[in-house]
Order: structure tokens, then C-alpha cells, then sequence
């Protein structure tokens, strides 16, 4: 039965699996639906305005643009199946093994995630309405703990895809958004990212967000050739998602709370 709630966090799925029991807020959306074989037995991206079919291009962003225009509540959140936003504190065996990371070189790719396989402990540590309602009433937004990069935005972009999709951003911005360009240029040549495309957000800045978001991702998609991009890399438009994000909360200087990630390692697939 649906419940009537002014808060919505969807997790993002992209096939069926465990649902990890959590607050009433929570719902998952079938990302990519339109390409599955079968029905799912969650809310699938491909009813309504939908871009369900670009899914392998567009990852997790098909659901959130399901999401952004088939549904209505003044606070709307993202997670993925295994990825959730905590308030608590973390757990003292886990903070005292986040020590070890420094000896094995692995405190910046890990800050900001808690890894666990542990979901009893953790499931109720899965942010719910009570505390999201009282973070947005001092805060535009949530975002998660921005990633610690080895490198610069830019060199890390280099490093695992075509640099010319970075540039070909640019021209885009200063084409249609040059007041962004600012925002941009200290991103990439700064060394942190908001990563997966998570957040939760007030109504207004979410449409306002959404917007521009879709507008550019539209843009980058009409100057590229699809086709042109192979296995990993299919999932570009996801990828410059996460930059344009952060550029997005660099340029508007909202009054944002970071917060660590859960992230469940095991997780089971139907």
C-alpha cells in the first residue's frame, strides 16, 4: 500500500535482488527497465516521460529521470541497492580498523564509505525520515562525503576515460552555461568528487538542479557518437553526471551536509 509521506528516497536497481529493510521513505526503481527480460517486481523507469532505454549509456540516471518527472514530494533523495546514506556515528571496531587504511594506502579511496557485510547492524543505521527532516531543516542538501582523489578530477578523468569527453564538457558550458565555467575549471583541477550521483534535496533545488543536469547530459549526448563507446565506457553519460554534479554544488554554494556511504559488499542478485 502506498504510503503518504513528504519524504521519497528511491534505491536504484538494475535487476532484481535483496531488498534491505529500511524506513517506510524508501522505494525501489528498476533502472533500465524498458531492456529487461520479464517483469520486475519493482517500479520500473520505462512508464510516464521515461528514458529507460538509454539506460546502458545513462546507468543509474534513467531512474532518476523517472524519478524527476513522474513524481511529486517536497524532499527527494537517490541511493543504489547497496549504497545508502547514514547519520550515525560509525560504529568504534569500524573506525578503529579506518586506521589500518593509512598503512595499506587505502584511507582516500575508502573516505567517506563504511564497507560492511554486516546488514543487522547497519540496515538500522540507513538514514530515515526523522533525521532527514531535521538535516533540511538547517540544510539545502545531502550529499555524500566527497571522494578523496589521488590525483586531480582531471588527471583521475585521464587516467580511466578519453580526456576529449572532458574537453568536449567544456565547450558545451561555455556554450550554453558560461557562468559555470568557473565552477568547472576548479573542480577538475581540484582532487574531490561527489560519486554516484547520490543526494537528497529540497523540492526547489531539486528541480532546479534537475534541469540544468538533464539539459547538459541532453547536450554532451547530441555531440558524441554513441556507438563510439565500448564495455566500461558505455556508461559515459553516468560518468559525467558525477562531474557535473559537483560542479553544479561548487557554482550555487549551497548549504549542504556531507555524509558518510554504507556500502554493502555482499549483496544477492535473484
Amino acid at each position: 500500500m502506498e504510503v503518504n509521506t513528504d519524504v521519497k528516497v528511491y534505491i536504484l536497481y538494475y535487476k532484481d535482488g535483496t531488498v534491505i529493510k529500511t524506513d517506510q521513505i524508501y522505494q525501489p526503481v528498476m533502472a533500465g527497465n524498458a531492456l529487461h527480460q520479464g517483469k520486475s517486481v519493482f517500479q520500473g523507469d520505462n512508464s510516464g516521460d521515461n528514458i529507460s532505454e538509454k539506460n546502458p549509456y545513462f546507468s543509474e540516471l534513467t531512474g532518476i529521470y523517472w524519478i524527476w518527472k513522474n513524481t511529486n514530494q517536497q524532499i527527494t533523495g537517490t541511493c543504489h541497492y547497496r549504497r545508502f546514506f547514514t547519520a550515525k556515528r560509525e560504529p568504534f571496531i569500524y573506525r578503529l580498523k579506518r586506521i589500518l587504511y593509512f598503512p595499506i594506502g587505502q584511507h582516500k579511496k575508502r573516505y567517506g564509505l563504511i564497507y560492511t557485510n554486516n546488514i543487522k547492524l547497519f540496515a538500522p543505521r540507513i538514514i530515515n525520515e526523522q533525521e532527514i527532516k531535521g538535516l533540511l531543516s538547517s540544510y539545502d542538501a545531502i550529499l555524500p562525503q566527497a571522494r578523496k582523489l589521488k590525483y586531480t578530477v582531471e588527471t583521475h578523468f585521464q587516467r580511466y576515460h578519453d580526456i576529449k569527453d572532458l574537453q568536449l564538457l567544456e565547450n558545451i558550458l561555455i556554450d550554453k552555461y558560461p557562468e559555470f565555467l568557473d565552477a568547472f575549471h576548479d573542480t577538475i583541477k581540484g582532487k574531490r568528487l561527489y560519486a554516484n550521483n547520490m543526494f537528497i534535496m529540497k523540492d526547489y533545488h531539486f528541480q532546479e538542479f534537475m534541469t540544468w543536469w538533464f539539459d547538459v547530459l541532453f547536450e554532451f549526448e547530441k555531440r558524441i557518437v554513441l556507438n563510439d563507446y565500448t564495455d566500461y565506457q558505455k556508461r559515459i553519460l553516468g560518468f559525467m553526471a558525477e562531474r557535473l554534479l559537483t560542479i553544479w554544488f561548487r557554482k550555487k554554494q549551497l548549504n549542504c551536509i556531507e555524509l558518510p556511504v554504507i556500502y554493502f559488499k555482499w549483496f544477492k542478485f535473484e
